[in-house]
């Protein structure tokens, strides 16, 4: 898929394309390098180069990107005496390693500008300020280290350091956010370029969220901004963001990345966000040479409107025309001509004489995008479930007097953990309510095998916690607590030492009697039944008696399977997944990622219902689609549908409906 991808974004008018590298996925042992298939980290490089554009590597080796962990190899947490980003030599010690793991691999291949290959930046780090003072006097020092580390790796090219108002010469210090022509205090030295690394064309989408969306006027006004007041390199956060395949996404955040950026999640155009700043591209690279050679001026040309003018000695000229009213056409006397200028807008002159781009008017035409079903997988007898495996305390091989942190437990092997005990309650419980406590995602509990309830949390809860009656036998009783991550945290100091999992578990018995179990002795067990045997790969679907769907007795943690034929055409494919509750899906054995229908947001919606699988993962025929259940939806409603855009009239539609 990458060469159609980046063959639209140089269409659309970029030189350079940014990417972050992934140490999760490069180093997922200490020493154990992986850049084969989707991680050849090298082919992407040189795929950008075929087509005649410039790389930036943000090498990182923290990137938080709404990645799990931050993009950090859970083995990590697990070195004696760590702590992450800051001055502490284990730390340092595989950062360096890693870092200078892929500059060299970099160089042995020719790929930095030096060496007249594709990348002309590279960064270190990421977004280290917002954290910084947390380590105290620790922080300057390591911010200090990194740099002088990543520059003596002697890539060739400038380093940058984003939102580090104090990057060490000569690393150039960058923005982050959605309008550094305003936020922005500029290189930290005359000597640096002013460098925007992350402009956001929308924002990343949680669970239980709205998308947010941002109108290519607002991200022209700002680009055009920027480079007035002398910007000279602007990456869009996200030009394409695609999909958190498998479990990569950190914690709550969907599936679908920034669907709402220039090219969307399936890498169609989003119009008119794509074409508008096409054109704004075109109009600043007419303009490119004064801007670079000329000497820049600005001036007021009334209460809410400016000026920026450069101007060569050879004569040529260029004009930015800015009106900060948001409400207004203001017209302005700007060498000896007249100009009207639209609300919150910025009018381009190549010339200082004839306007060539105004960033608040919208030539494009809109797009809508649609769905249609193809595929309708609703024959009960095309589908076979297996009821995953409810472990009691008596399974268990690791028991400990304590509720154990999640993460710790489950290394990022495995979404779930079990937390299980067995216990005698008096013969005075006789109204008993289990009272759940946890720092995780989700919760669903089983007395004695069966089903209690299930609780969970927001992406910026700190915890929650969960009531629900129970009915307990005389004698000995098995409860059983899955405990579910949707994503580990990826951001905040001392990533290392965030606590997971459950904290607390009582049974209030009555008014007056409450049984606390924290202490008592638990059992665990890490992961599903189905996961340990792997059973969405076709190899290992036998490893289980399935049986033919029963939805009459719908259960939690249910795996469902069904054979499908590939629809027709060369359409993006998604599956259409409204009816369910909350999972994973695998297709062919590639996980196309976490979904969480049955999580509304504010408007009474799910977050996200269609979930693209890209036709490289299918076959003609024969298909194998398995969905892990964990709450009870209807596979009979999941279809196959494909995903076109179509030109509409800008008054039939809102952005709302683009969003759709």
């Amino acid at each position: 898929m990458w060469p159609l991808l980046i063959a639209k974004a140089k269409q659309g008018g970029l030189d350079v394309i940014q990417t972050y590298v992934f140490w999760n996925l490069h180093e997922p042992q200490p020493g154990q390098y992986d850049f084969s298939g989707r991680y050849d980290l090298v082919r992407f490089i040189k795929e950008i180069q075929a087509q005649g554009l410039y790389a930036c590597l943000r090498i990182g080796p923290f990137i938080e990107s709404e990645w799990t962990y931050g993009g950090f190899p859970f083995w990590l947490h697990d070195v004696p005496g760590i702590v992450f980003r800051t001055n502490n030599e284990p730390f340092k010690f595989y950062m360096q390693n890693f870092t200078t793991k892929i500059v060299n691999l970099m160089k042995s291949e020719g790929l930095y500008a030096s060496q007249g290959g594709p990348i002309i930046l590279s960064q270190i780090e990421n977004e280290y300020q917002n954290i910084e003072a947390a380590f105290g006097e620790e922080g300057p020092v390591y911010v200090r280290w990194a740099a002088e580390m990543a520059v003596n790796l002697e890539a060739g090219v400038p380093w940058i350091m984003c939102k580090q108002t104090d990057a060490p010469d000569p690393v150039i210090n960058t923005c982050n956010g959605m309008r550094c022509g305003e936020t922005f205090g500029g290189p930290n030295t005359p000597n640096k370029p002013s460098i925007w690394t992350e402009n956001w064309t929308s924002f990343y989408q949680v669970y239980g969220d709205e998308p947010y969306i941002r109108s290519a006027e607002d991200i022209a006004f700002h680009v055009a901004l920027f480079i007035a007041k002398k910007g000279s390199y602007i990456n869009y956060y996200m030009y394409h963001g695609g999909t958190n395949f498998g479990r990569t996404a950190s914690a709550y955040v969907i599936t679908g990345y920034y669907d709402q950026a220039p090219l969307d999640e399936y890498g169609l155009l989003r119009q008119p966000k794509w074409g508008h700043l096409k054109e704004m591209h075109a109009a600043i690279k007419n303009c490119s040479t004064t801007l670079l050679q000329g000497v820049q001026t600005n001036f007021s040309l009334g209460e809410l409107q400016q000026a920026y003018v450069f101007e060569e000695k050879t004569g040529g000229c260029s004009a930015f025309l800015v009106n900060n009213d948001a409400k207004n056409n203001v017209t302005v006397e700007f060498r000896n001509m007249t100009f009207e200028l639209l609300p919150k807008s910025i009018s381009v002159l190549s010339d200082c004489q004839n306007v060539i781009f105004i960033t608040a008017k919208v030539n494009t035409e809109y797009n809508e995008r649609s769905s249609m079903q193809r595929i309708m997988l609703g024959e009960a007898d095309s589908w076979d479930e297996f009821r995953d495996v409810i472990p009691e305390f008596s399974d268990t091989t690791l028991q400990a007097n304590a509720l154990l942190e999640h993460m710790n437990m489950t290394k990022d092997k495995s979404d779930y953990l079990w937390y299980s005990l067995s216990f005698e309650p008096n013969s005075s419980c006789t109204q008993p309510m289990l009272h759940i406590e946890s720092k995780g995602h989700v919760v669903h509990a089983f007395v004695n095998n069966k089903y209690a309830g299930t609780e969970h949390g927001r992406h910026n809860d700190k915890g929650f916690t969960m009531d629900t009656p129970v009915v307990l036998s005389d004698g000995m009783n098995n409860i059983s607590i899955l405990s579910v991550m949707v994503g580990l945290p990826d951001s905040g100091a001392f990533l290392e030492s965030r606590f997971a999992g459950l904290t607390n578990v009582e049974i209030q018995c009555s008014e007056t009697e409450l049984l606390d179990l924290t202490n008592y002795t638990w059992g665990y067990q890490v992961g599903l039944f189905g996961e340990k045997l792997q059973i969405y790969e076709e190899q290992n679907v036998g490893n289980v008696e399935w049986t033919n769907i029963d939805l009459s007795t719908k259960q939690p943690l249910t795996w469902y399977k069904t054979l499908f034929d590939a629809p027709i055409g060369d359409e993006p494919v998604a599956l259409n997944m409204s009816k369910m509750g909350k999972g994973e899906a695998w297709v062919n054995g590639h996980s196309i990622g976490r979904y969480w229908v049955s999580f509304l947001t504010s408007k009474g919606s799910p977050s996200q219902t269609m979930y693209n699988v890209p036709r490289l993962f299918l076959k003609t025929s024969g298909n194998l689609l398995v969905l892990l259940e964990e709450l009870g939806g209807d596979p009979l409603h999941v279809s196959l549908n494909t995903i076109s855009v179509r030109n509409v009239d800008q008054q039939d539609i809102n952005y709302y409906d683009l969003a759709r």
